[in-house]
């Protein structure tokens, strides 16, 4: 069963899908782990158990046929195939002499228990250091980000940018953790191949060329043998001549992280906070967001960075229009709004910075917000005096023609001679052109 690739560009993005690609990484290196327990345990067990030699071997060559190598990619090369096929020709050649009693060789524990404790311990102990590292760094930087992001803007520009720094500090750190870890979990995988199979292959052949009884079979395992070492003398070339590739490639995200874009991947994604209203109040939500230019297509994906935490399914919209939000709108920094087919109202979203923020805004074609022009001193003046003469031309007309009406002033009336003294000066106002 083969594995996608990890690419050191995914380490910048951090989305759901590359920590699950490293998820299945981090399976596969725990079970070789539980493996390489398991050959050794069988292999002391082997030695130590001469009286009942026979169902050690049997156990052991179970334990061999039980494992199967998986590799990075869809297709397989031929040292490839040799190799993943390598512990079922074991296994079926220690089922051919399971009778035969044998006598370990002196030297059966420096063949094979020490090489496969030693790449036990340091490579596979040494890769989850640096899982613990990235996990942890990980967590210092996303609950730092979450505070970051909760500042208000009314703070202190010196506050702000002494936050600012701090995060690209974290972020900075949390990048390199997480490529130092993706090339030691790869380099653990492909090396796995060779520091395992090699302790086993030369365990066998001492095994069985140290008993006479089995010499007849060990000429018939030589070619074999021989293919074998081949493709494992090709894997290490192979992996010696990756290795580089692999370290330069780091070298180059570290100084250019945003340039290593991989074709197929979407205009622009990552982590954006969305407003949303709940029944208590209005809260910020973390997605993981999306955005392909030629389709218009904004994809949201909910996320918890907490382990163990249910993650949700993604959300397509199609997206209308984009704005930057007003910095006196809003309480928060680096916001937009956006407005899709699919939701009714705008969406607002918060980037991580400013920096961020400009290259959502690209790439959805955002526009900046419109701000209307204050009312000059000289507009207000001249609409004082309309109010004035307006007001002026109403007393008059009461003052003229109704001041004995009854129902103005002190004098008590009716409801009749109120709306016929109103339908009288709107009618007259209709004619004043001065005044309409």
């Amino acid at each position: 069963m083969g594995h996608p690739p990890l690419e050191f560009s995914d380490c910048y993005l951090d989305s759901p899908d590359f920590r699950e690609r490293l998820k299945c990484y981090e399976q596969e290196l725990e079970r070789t782990n539980k493996f390489i327990k398991d050959v050794i345990k069988d292999g002391n067990a082997l030695i130590s158990a001469m009286r009942n030699y026979s169902s050690a071997v049997q156990k052991f060559s179970q334990t061999l046929q039980s494992f199967q190598f998986d590799f990075i990619g869809d297709t397989l090369t031929d040292d490839e195939i040799n190799i993943a096929e390598s512990f079922k020709e074991f296994a079926e050649l220690l089922n051919e002499v399971e009778n035969e009693r044998m006598m370990m060789v002196h030297n059966a524990s420096d063949l094979l228990i020490k090489p496969l404790e030693n790449f036990r311990k340091e490579q596979i102990g040494f890769t989850k250091e640096r899982k613990k590292k990235f996990e942890k760094d990980g967590e210092r930087f996303y609950s730092l980000l979450d505070r970051h992001l909760h500042l208000s803007s009314k703070k202190k520009e010196s506050q702000l940018q002494e936050a600012d720094l701090q995060v690209d500090k974290e972020r900075h750190n949390f990048f390199e953790s997480s490529l130092d870890y993706v090339y030691q979990i790869q380099e653990v995988q492909e090396s796995k191949k060779f520091n395992i199979v090699e302790p086993v292959l030369a365990f066998l052949h001492s095994l069985f060329i140290s008993n006479s009884l089995t010499v007849e079979l060990t000429q018939d395992f030589l070619p074999y043998k021989q293919q074998l070492q081949l493709s494992l003398q090709n894997t290490r070339n192979h992996f010696s001549s990756t290795r580089e590739e692999m370290e330069e490639l780091k070298k180059r995200m570290k100084e250019a992280p945003q340039t290593c874009k991989l074709p197929g991947q979407p205009t622009i994604e990552g982590y954006l906070y969305t407003q949303e209203k709940w029944a208590l109040g209005i809260s910020w939500v973390k997605y993981y967001c999306q955005y392909e230019k030629e389709t218009k297509t904004f994809t949201m994906t909910p996320m918890d960075q907490k382990p163990g935490a249910k993650q949700q399914g993604p959300l397509d919209l199609t997206l209308k229009y984009c704005v930057r939000r007003k910095t006196e709108s809003i309480d928060k920094r680096f916001c937009f709004d956006i407005e899709t087919n699919e939701r009714p109202g705008t969406i607002t979203l918060q980037a991580l910075s400013e920096a961020n923020r400009r290259l959502w805004m690209e790439a959805m074609d955002g526009k900046e917000p419109i701000y209307h022009s204050p009312i000059t001193k000289q507009e207000e003046m001249e609409l004082n005096e309309v109010g004035f003469k307006f007001v002026r031309k109403c007393i008059n007309i009461i003052e003229t023609k109704g001041i004995k009406t009854e129902g103005l002033y002190r004098t008590v009336g009716s409801n009749i001679q109120v709306q016929k003294l109103l339908n009288a000066f709107f009618g007259l106002q209709v004619q004043d052109q001065g005044i309409t």
